[in-house]
């Protein structure tokens, strides 16, 4: 059977990033806004990332050269971008694997006027935003100027169009956010709304978290993806490397 999807499939969400941890300071201290001097697409890892991103490298450099990543696709955030620079260097990638691809389309979800905010900060300044986001649930919650998580599937949906133009039978890691990982999820395992909703409320994916699928010849017509391991963080663990979970998105209000 001619496959059209590659033959495994690594989704990462990025290591610790800067605004992960000012998300957590702005939150213990009460705050409503989140202190970031700059945009959400420049902010960097921060050195716990650093570390969670050089383990999660030389774990995939333990790997045979024949199973490591052949393509590197990832979102054109800095801290996604810094990522996959981290696990190349070290040797995470198989030889000769061409420069990372930036893909817009595996960017973070955009949060329009709740971006900065802290869930305290949502209840205070955009109280009908966040009784709206109550009422209707934060699959199909758009707040103005941002994106809901449909929104984010849609344009996911293209990408693994691309994924499997190009990618056909190749050992592919994509670098991206916590909502690309779920969303992802939801479109590769054909998951209903309270299906994956309830995956993201057993808890938040890990920094550096490895989601793997393989090819499995029996998944359809063309074959397709099959889930092997989620929010896989043993990689940090057996390097003593930190493990966080701190949401990028706002926490939904209650």
């Amino acid at each position: 059977m001619a496959s059209r999807w590659p033959s495994v499939l690594w989704i990462v969400r990025h290591g610790e990033s800067a605004g992960n941890v000012a998300r957590n300071e702005a939150t213990a201290a009460g705050l409503a806004r989140i202190n970031l001097a700059i945009r959400d697409q420049d902010v960097p890892l921060s050195p716990r990332g650093v570390e969670q991103a050089e383990a999660l490298g030389r774990w995939f450099a333990g790997q045979a050269r024949e199973a490591r990543p052949e393509a590197v696709l990832c979102s054109p955030y800095v801290r996604a971008v810094q990522t996959a620079d981290i696990i190349a260097r070290a040797g995470g990638v198989a030889p000769e694997t061409p420069a990372h691809c930036v893909d817009e389309r595996l960017r973070e979800r955009e949060f329009g006027i709740l971006d900065r905010l802290t869930t305290q900060g949502i209840r205070e300044l955009h109280p009908q935003q966040a009784e709206l986001r109550a009422h209707i649930g934060k699959f199909y919650h758009r707040p103005p100027g941002g994106e809901s998580w449909c929104d984010v599937i849609l344009r996911l949906r293209s990408a693994l169009d691309t994924l499997s133009l190009h990618y056909a039978n190749r050992r592919v890691l994509i670098v991206g956010h916590q909502v690309v990982v779920l969303c992802l999820r939801y479109l590769l395992e054909r998951l209903s709304e309270a299906q994956i909703l309830a995956i993201d409320a057993e808890g938040d994916v890990a920094n550096c978290g490895v989601t793997e699928y393989r090819f499995d010849a029996d998944g359809g017509p063309s074959g397709g993806l099959a889930l092997a391991r989620y929010n896989f963080t043993a990689p940090l663990e057996r390097a003593g490397a930190p493990v966080t979970k701190a949401p990028d998105r706002p926490v939904a209000p209650k």
